[in-house]
């Protein structure tokens, strides 16, 4: 067995570093920021988030769907693993007050905050890369009732499901390894239903183009509580 950890602090450290988006103009970076799928000006936009009054991103990268929400009002945080993209994020973005960046992993910072969030939501960010049978009960209790987790990524390869690893260096020199999660829409619905979620919708976006990779896009929420004139009127 392999003795080696899997380093994804300098997975995504290395990623970062690799992008060359971050050059973007401030008002080309705040017209793309809801890039839901990997294809520029094509998908939803942040509407599927609903009107939420606080949000929270799980792998916020450079921070741009982070600042296009907190441009208008929103007290968004953004929470990345890489202290590059956080570095970045934070840099770029400081001067919007209602922004607020955090560094560190999803899990633990689920699990060590009081907060609650309208929204929470991850672009082809921690949703993909975290156990959801760890992750999808610590964002249940972080949601405020009524409130939405909305994510997306690269659809499941058809017959390849669960957890897939994958070498982060490539296929030489020092062992490098992350973990992905790969299901069809239908199996994301059963596991967000057995997690607590209601009103889900998943579905795979199709490409703008017949024959290229659609997107998935899952969609849900966190019940409301009963009130008691509701438990009242449904004994009428």
């Amino acid at each position: 067995m392999p003795t080696s950890v899997s380093d994804r602090t300098g997975y995504w450290d290395r990623y970062a570093e690799g992008r060359s988006d971050h050059q973007a103009s401030r008002e080309e970076a705040l017209k793309g920021a809801f890039g839901w799928t990997q294809y520029p000006g094509h998908g939803p936009g942040d509407e599927i988030l609903g009107h939420p009054a606080t949000t929270l991103e799980l792998g916020c990268g450079r921070g741009d769907a982070v600042a296009a929400l907190a441009a208008r009002g929103v007290a968004a945080t953004g929470l990345d693993l890489s202290p590059v993209h956080y570095a970045r994020a934070r840099e770029r973005w400081r001067d919007l007050p209602c922004a607020q960046f955090v560094h560190g992993d999803a899990m633990d910072y689920l699990t060590q905050t009081d907060k609650e969030w309208d929204a929470v939501y991850s672009i082809w960010g921690a949703v993909w890369f975290t156990d959801p049978g760890e992750l999808l009960p610590r964002v249940h209790d972080r949601l405020a009732p009524g409130g939405r987790l909305v994510f997306a990524h690269a659809p499941a390869v058809p017959g390849a499901y669960g957890v897939q690893g994958m070498y982060g260096g490539g296929f030489t020199g020092r062992q490098v390894w992350i973990y992905r999660w790969a299901y069809e829409p239908d199996t994301w619905s059963s596991i967000l239903a057995d997690h607590g979620f209601t009103d889900i919708h998943a579905r795979v976006e199709p490409a703008p183009e017949p024959g290229l990779l659609g997107t998935l896009i899952v969609q849900s929420r966190k019940s409301r509580p009963h009130r008691m004139d509701d438990l009242t009127s449904s004994k009428v």
